[in-house]
């Protein structure tokens, strides 16, 4: 990475975030949630599923399972039925079901307030823990990139990776530490309501001077 790049790269990420904070200012965690373990179920449990579909199923999920101690003793094929409309429902189940028996048994029940305690999860990767340390805690270590992140950042020319650890380490570069949690609150929000996959709203696009899908579309 060139200096000159890099610099260039820094600015941009500033203006972008400026302009989609001044469109979306209330852009937050669309997750339904009470409490840090319910966040933590919630954004396991959305992988490669909707946050409607998971505050869904969530709603009545969070009125049986309180505790993490309720998810450890749980059965698992009930509890597998209880998320069966979400995608992946018998994996998810069962790193649930592992991830609060850890919790049990090494963190007193409570979701730990660190990048490494959570990593070390079942089923919670970066992506994972970014969400729950920028949401929950304050937080800001990583950025959170999920899909609307990853396929918008490429676009605004801010990366050219795929893999989301290695686009992860390029933002850091980026977005100053205290922004990174409301950064990725905003090009969600600004993916799920302008930069739309396959049909994107160009016209109405606060950042659409930065985006090289929109500049090729010009020429």
């Amino acid at each position: 990475m060139q200096k000159e790049s890099k610099r260039k790269r820094i600015q941009r990420t500033k203006v972008v975030f400026e302009k989609l904070l001044l469109e979306f200012p209330d852009a937050h965690c669309a997750l339904n949630y009470k409490n840090p373990l319910e966040l933590l179920i919630a954004t396991i449990l959305s992988a490669q599923c909707t946050d409607k579909n998971v505050n869904r199923v969530t709603r009545e999920l969070f009125q049986k399972y309180q505790t993490a101690k309720d998810y450890a003793d749980s059965d698992l094929e009930e509890l597998s039925q209880d998320i069966r409309s979400i995608g992946l429902y018998r994996a998810k189940a069962k790193n649930i079901r592992l991830t609060c028996q850890a919790l049990v048994n090494q963190h007193g029940g409570q979701v730990p307030a660190s990048m490494e305690a959570l990593v070390a999860l079942f089923g919670v990767g970066r992506k994972t823990a970014n969400v729950v340390l920028g949401t929950i805690f304050g937080i800001n270590e990583g950025v959170v990139v999920d899909t609307h992140v990853g396929r918008i950042v490429r676009l605004l020319g801010l990366t050219s990776e795929e893999s989301p650890v290695k686009i992860e380490q390029d933002l850091l570069v980026l977005v100053p530490k205290p922004d990174r949690t409301k950064f990725s609150h905003l090009l969600i929000e600004h993916g799920r309501k302008t930069c739309i996959a396959n049909r994107p709203k160009c016209f109405a696009c606060a950042v659409a001077d930065y985006c090289n899908y929109n500049l090729k579309q010009k020429k």
